[in-house]
């Protein structure tokens, strides 16, 4: 690479002042406005960053140094890994692990998907659009522009890191510290990509074909690995996470495994009993109505709930009966119930002993509602 004095036309004594007037009569000569030929192009901007070095006097200070500031390239061994780790001159890996890498890994990103409820028994597929980071496709992660790459950087000479003699109580130490004009990468990029402005990578949406298990219930987040976005520099994809919410059902709720729902059976089919075809969400049932049920009884159709969430089988659809006694009634109706109660020996209604389960039945049935 060269010299950035030699690039300028002047001296390494040359004050800041010289190095102005040498950069103004170069950038008049190499603009691409005045002189508009692909050489000119790139010496003027190999003029543009050797001035941007050289007129600040730190960085000018540091390119005069080299990567061993202040040492004159000495080597003080195990002791200085001793005084870098007591005074914290270290950096990333003390300036010994090499410069740190462009590619980063992505970042995990968080969706939340909406089931209903008939979905989950079986499982079910989405594709689910995502608007996360993908590769850049003209510099395929390189983050310069097609035809070029990145160069080392003068001031480190590719390490990434700076070194200098602190002067201390215990003599001289040597402390490392990352490179402030390659910001510790080794390298700089002198034309970046101009599609992703040298990220390598951009925003843009993606369909991603997800399989949802059955038996997934709200709150359970499911991981896709290296589904995230794609890290900087083209580093690998970070995880994606499905979080799980089931919507509510108007007729069926869910107990574990088991689907709960409520059955209106009218007074006589309670006496007589019955049955009835229902149309649960996959598929029809037939459900017997034994004679004589009474209202908080559960009837159990196995095998007829929600997938299990990992291993065989099924949970139950259990039905809370609720006998539905008649408010309004015909004159006839009227006389016909009168004459079914004189026929029977009827009792005032009295409080029966406390019953743990039917209360229990009752209760979960109703909140359930």
């Amino acid at each position: 690479m060269a010299d950035h004095y030699e690039t300028l036309g002047v001296s390494r004594e040359a004050t800041p002042d010289e190095i102005k007037k040498a950069y103004r009569r170069l950038a008049r000569e190499l603009h691409p406005d005045v002189n508009p030929g692909a050489d000119a192009s790139e010496k003027f901007k190999l003029v543009t960053h050797a001035y941007d070095v050289l007129s600040d006097a730190k960085s000018r200070q540091q390119y005069d140094l080299g990567p061993q500031a202040g040492m004159g390239g000495q080597n003080f061994g195990g002791f200085g890994d001793i005084f870098e780790t007591f005074f914290g001159g270290g950096g990333q890996g003390g300036g010994r692990s090499g410069p740190r890498s462009r590619r980063e890994r992505g970042q995990d990103a968080l969706i939340r998907v909406e089931v209903e409820l008939e979905e989950i028994i079986f499982g079910t597929q989405r594709d689910l659009e995502v608007d996360t980071a993908v590769l850049c496709e003209t510099c395929n992660g390189s983050c310069a522009a097609p035809g070029t790459s990145p160069v080392t950087c003068d001031i480190c000479h590719g390490s990434g890191h700076i070194q200098r003699a602190v002067r201390s109580l215990l003599g001289n130490v040597m402390t490392s510290s990352p490179c402030g004009t390659c910001r510790g990468y080794g390298t700089i990029i002198p034309n970046p990509c101009p599609t992703c402005q040298g990220h390598g990578r951009v925003r843009s949406r993606r369909n991603i074909p997800v399989d949802i298990p059955a038996g997934v219930d709200t709150g359970l987040r499911l991981q896709m690995p290296s589904q995230g976005e794609v890290g900087p520099a083209g580093g690998p994809n970070g995880d994606l996470y499905l979080e799980i919410k089931v919507k509510h059902h108007d007729v069926y709720s869910r107990d574990g495994d088991d689907l709960l729902a409520t059955l209106e059976v009218q007074m006589a089919d309670a006496i007589l009993g019955t049955s009835t075809t229902l149309k649960t969400l996959d598929g029809e049932v037939s459900v017997d109505i034994k004679p004589g049920t009474q209202s908080a009884e559960i009837i159990t159709v196995r095998e007829r709930g929600i997938t299990h969430l990992r291993g065989a089988g099924r949970g139950d659809l259990k039905i809370g009966v609720q006998v539905v006694t008649p408010t309004k009634l015909s004159h006839k109706e009227h006389q016909l119930i009168s004459q079914f109660a004189q026929s029977r020996k009827s009792h005032p209604p009295t409080l029966a002993q406390f019953q743990q389960g039917l209360f229990q039945k009752m209760r979960d049935r109703f909140l359930n509602l």
